[in-house]
Formats: structure tokens, sequence, C-alpha cells
């Protein structure tokens, strides 16, 4: 048993961290960040601030001999009114790559959400601490990732021997954008939402810009990636353009290419996979906007646009599909690295019978893992396009 006496404390610092862009210090410590300051400046979207403000994809990684250490942060707990309490964000503890722990953190604050309102309260609460205790003896790699759906603060990291930095593992980098699906909506934990299940299967380095509910062609978004370093690159668009029914065909098809075409600025040669959205079937031919529907005590989610307005431009997420194989196509002509994924080879029609979406939208923990195997398989593979 370990005494206060035992404990070293470390500064947690940029390079403890893996997959943040940016660190914020806060009255109480360190805020990790998946856009970098300028991007959220040119941003006005309570949404997305939340969303990128969430770890997803984030972990420290230390090389220690420590057998205990402990993390204290300050979570915000999300409460949505009309549904149900949501679970406490999960903590993943991997030694030397395995799966080694799992916890969550009391206490921190409170954000109330009324989706029908647009309105948010923030109750500012107390720091709490996760441990974990009896981590093998010896020098190890250990890395902690942080809740991909709980903003987590960073305020102090102990442990009962030095730590340092986790030496660079020399894989290649994959940095991905996409919507909540990528966020990791519904996973089970951090390491289990299908981009982490798909970088560890492909023995890549992920640096995870799913953002719930913003993946919306924004150009600061796009800049963000030009500027971010990465061996490989993904972006998944299309069911957050339709779910929000951001724009028409005419906005969507030149939106897409301004955005192809900034990331290319700052990874001319890289291979860069566009993904369609995956079966869904409330937005197949239905266009946005998306509501909530709480009846029956839970919540779902419902398309309110009319499949007739397809004929004036509105997007479903087939008419992104045709769109987006048409851009590919035309553009890998001039860029032999450029490469189309179908969203439905990760998860189609066969799989919604097996394994419907619980609210109409987010696949559970079975189909994030359905789909992390299924793009490792489809990309990391010798006729992928992520192939080593």
């Amino acid at each position: 048993m370990n005494t206060t006496d035992d404990w070293i404390t470390t500064p947690i610092t940029p390079d403890l961290l893996r997959g943040a862009l940016d660190l914020e210090r806060t009255e109480r410590g360190l805020l990790p960040h998946r856009l970098p300051a300028r991007a959220r400046a040119q941003n006005t979207d309570g949404q997305l601030a939340m969303a990128e403000s969430q770890p997803s994809g984030v972990r420290l990684a230390l090389r220690t001999r420590a057998t205990a250490l402990e993390l204290d942060t300050v979570p915000t707990k999300r409460v949505y009114a009309g549904a149900p309490p949501r679970p406490d964000g999960v903590y993943d503890l991997l030694v030397d790559g395995r799966p080694a722990g799992r916890a969550s953190v009391a206490g921190g604050n409170t954000l109330s959400i009324d989706m029908t309102t647009g309105t948010a309260d923030l109750e500012p609460g107390p720091p709490g601490t996760l441990r974990f205790a009896d981590l093998p003896p010896g020098s190890k790699d250990v890395e902690i990732w942080l809740p991909h759906n709980e903003t987590t603060e960073l305020v102090a990291l102990r442990t009962n021997a030095p730590v340092e930095p986790a030496p660079d593992s020399g894989r290649r980098v994959w940095l991905h954008h996409g919507s909540s699906i990528s966020h990791g909506s519904d996973a089970a934990s951090p390491t289990t939402t299908w981009p982490a299940l798909a970088a560890s299967l492909g023995g890549v380095e992920l640096v995870n810009l799913g953002l719930g509910g913003g993946a919306l062609l924004d150009p600061f978004t796009a800049r963000a990636m030009r500027d971010t370093p990465a061996d490989l690159i993904s972006v998944k668009i299309g069911i957050n353009v339709v779910n929000a029914d951001l724009m028409r065909l005419r906005a969507f098809g030149p939106a897409v290419h301004g955005f192809l075409d900034t990331v290319r600025e700052g990874h001319p040669d890289a291979p860069l996979l566009v993904v369609s959205p995956v079966l869904c079937p409330v937005h197949e031919d239905t266009p946005g906007p998306l509501a909530p529907d709480f009846a029956g005590g839970r919540v779902r989610f419902v398309a309110t646009g009319d499949p007739a307005e397809r004929a004036s431009g509105k997007l479903t997420l087939n008419v992104i599909r045709d769109e987006l194989s048409r851009i590919v196509t035309e553009r890998a002509a001039d860029d032999e690295n450029l490469y189309h994924l179908d969203g439905r080879a990760l998860y189609g029609e066969a799989d919604a019978a097996d394994l419907p979406l619980p609210d109409g939208i987010h696949p559970d923990a079975a189909t994030h893992r359905l789909i992390g195997e299924r793009f490792a398989k489809l990309a990391f593979t010798d006729r992928g396009a992520f192939k080593g």
C-alpha cells in the first residue's frame, strides 16, 4: 500500500500527451483540445466547441517503473433533459500495448443540455481522482486513454516511480476526421471506438478528429488537418451535412473540393482516403434536419425533411455517396494517392438487420468493433489505401 510520501508528482507537459492538437492552461490544470486555438477562435457553434474538447483518441503516454499511479482530473458530465442519465466517462489503461485496466472519475462539472431548446447550463464541480495500482514491475510503456466523450481537464499526475515520455513508436501517424460515429458515440470506452480499434489493428498512431455533429466541411478543420503532421489521412463525410440540413448539392461539391484542396496543401503525397457515410436508414433518402424524439423514455432521432425536396438539391446519404464517388473519381486522375471507400462496406443493410442503430443514427459498442475491424481490413491490408 502506497502512502502519500511515496508519490512523485510529474508536471503534465505536451510531450506526455498524444492525439491532442493543443493544450489550454485553465485555472485548475490543462485542457486538451483536438482543434488548435486558431480554429476554435473561428468557431461559433457550441456543439462543435464541446465535441473538440472531448479527448477522443487523446492519451497520456509514459515510460516508467511505477506500479501505481493517480491522475486528478476535472471531468464535465453531460445531462440531457428528458433522457436517462449518462454513464461516467471511461479511462482505459494500456501496459506495453495491452489492456490492463478501466476506471472512471466521479465529481467534476455538470453540463445540462436541452436539445429541444438548444440551451446548456454549466455547474462547476470538484476534481476527482483516477487510480490504477498493481501494475507489473519493471520498465514499461503505459498509456492512459482519456474518456472519448467527456471533456477532461488534467490537474495532476502522481506515480510511485519516476516517469518520462514514452519513446517514439516509429509507427505511421493516421489522421482521421469524421462525425460522432468517428468520435466514438456509444462506444464502450476510448480504445474501443472504431478508429482506435482500426488503428490498433493497423499498427498506427491515431490522431482522431472525429467531431460529434461537427463534420461539416469547415475550412478551419481542413486547415487544422493541413497543418498536422501525418502519414495517412482519411475524411469521412456526409451524415452531419445531412442531419444539420447545412447545404444543398450546389454547395456540397465545391465544399468537398475546397476541403480536399486545403488538406493536400500540407500533405501533397500522403494516402488520402475519402469515406462516404455508413448506412443510416433515417437519412438514406430523407433529408434533414434531424430532430430528437423522446417517446418511450429513450432518445431516438428522426429525419424531418421531405424526400421530394431532393429534386431541389436537398441532400440525403445516397445523394452524397454518388457525389463523393464522382468527385474522387475525377480528382484521382491527377492524384494517384487519393482513394474512395463506400461507407456501406463498413456497415450496410445486412448489418442493420443484425445490429440496428439503437437511436437511429449511432452504432453501439458491438458495431464499433465491426466497423473498426472492417476498416482495418479494407484500408491497412495489401490492397488498401493505407497498405504498408
